[in-house]
């Protein structure tokens, strides 16, 4: 059985950075990965933008595979022995290892009924899917009015297709957005041409000459020739969980982003760490979070050791909007904008007990590092005290 000083599970962004940071400091040593994905890794993120808007499937290979490992594609971790350093995957082959990352991802969470026609968008393969139904299909129906359903709803607009959003809150992004912001983005899909059905949500769906039709709690019937789900994800804990490591919202690891074994490491989407400047602990399912969490993986697994106390940010593009945003959005918190123009341009913070947990900077750029200090900074503030200050 191959023997790996490194051993990293999950093919993504996360493992890509650790790989890279692991080869910084460790040249020569034996490193594995095992990914259930066919593709090597790949940036996540154009798949629901850039390569919508024309930029070339090129540009998302992160080459991974320059940097002098094994890696063990389309094969899914099946068995991790913790205390022997193990893992046994679902041909039953066989790894040791002396230092192992979990960067298992997340499944997508699936509608109560079963499909094969519909999208549960997350990989490459899925964009690749949704490509070729887009060179027929004209009418396509997005299910969730998150972040991947934004994005995709507002992509298949961008390229000329007829688009339906149907989602069971009463607005877009309504679980981080404020209300205001959240009612203006449904006026703004469908002044492009995007017809959201709100407060609604497919319950079966029929097949009737090769077109799709949803039923919907309400009692509509949705009609198109593709559908794509994004309904957010559950974190992949299963491996982590039948090895005997701590679980709590996600893997369990400390700011070294061990899990409950030393030698076992777990970054990305399915950890859950401390930070220190929301003083509470978060898991985080968005790109910077992503690799800033599999460099810091890498450099420990080598034994430097370094905390991590990144708070990071996240971003998205909708039609002409944009945004970045860093630490906890969260609609039920109060919030106090300041518009330079109105849902055009401005600074929305999020409050709760006096301190800023939040910072969503609307079409604002560069501006991330000032809203990580303020972030940090205990106040406690007003809106007097906020605005103007980014």
């Amino acid at each position: 059985m191959p023997y790996y000083k490194y051993l990293i599970i999950g093919g993504g962004m996360t493992a890509d950075a650790a790989v890279k940071a692991i080869r910084e400091i460790d040249k020569e040593s034996a490193i594995g990965l095992i990914s259930s994905e066919r593709h090597p890794p790949y940036k996540r993120p154009p798949l629901s933008k850039n390569l919508w808007k024309g930029k070339p499937v090129e540009s998302i290979w992160l080459k991974t595979d320059e940097l002098g490992l094994d890696m063990h594609l389309g094969r899914t971790a099946a068995m991790l022995d913790a205390s022997n350093k193990r893992v046994v995957d679902d041909r039953k082959n066989e790894y040791t290892f002396d230092k192992l990352l979990l960067a298992t991802g997340g499944t997508p969470r699936k509608l109560p009924f079963e499909s094969d026609r519909i999208i549960y968008y997350r990989t490459f393969a899925d964009y690749e899917n949704l490509r070729k139904q887009t060179e027929k299909g004209e009418r396509f129906t997005v299910i969730g009015g998150g972040f991947i359903g934004s994005e995709i709803a507002a992509a298949l607009a961008m390229n000329g297709k007829k688009v339906t959003m149907l989602f069971p809150e009463d607005a877009i992004g309504k679980r981080v957005y404020p209300t205001e912001i959240a009612q203006y983005l449904n006026n703004y899909y469908r002044e492009h041409g995007i017809e959201v059905l709100q407060e609604d949500t497919a319950v079966a769906q029929e097949i009737i000459d090769d077109k799709i039709v949803l039923k919907t709690k309400a009692g509509a019937e949705v009609t198109s020739d593709g559908v794509i789900a994004g309904i957010g994800i559950m974190p992949n804990v299963e491996l982590a969980q039948q090895a005997g490591l701590k679980i709590t919202n996600g893997i369990h690891v400390n700011d070294l982003l061990q899990t409950s074994h030393p030698d076992i490491f777990a970054a990305g989407d399915v950890a859950e760490f401390y930070n220190p400047s929301l003083e509470k602990h978060m898991r985080v399912e968005h790109e910077d979070n992503a690799v800033m969490m599999g460099k810091y993986a890498g450099r420990n697994m080598t034994g430097e050791l370094v905390p991590y106390h990144h708070l990071p940010y996240f971003y998205s593009d909708l039609f002409d909007l944009g945004y970045e945003a860093v630490g906890e959005l969260d609609s039920r918190f109060d919030t106090i904008a300041d518009w330079k123009e109105p849902f055009k341009e401005g600074v929305i913070y999020y409050m709760k007990d006096g301190r800023v947990r939040g910072v969503l900077l609307w079409n604002v750029w560069d501006k991330v590092p000032a809203a990580r200090e303020l972030i940090a900074a205990h106040g406690p503030f007003c809106s007097t005290d906020l605005l103007g200050r980014i």
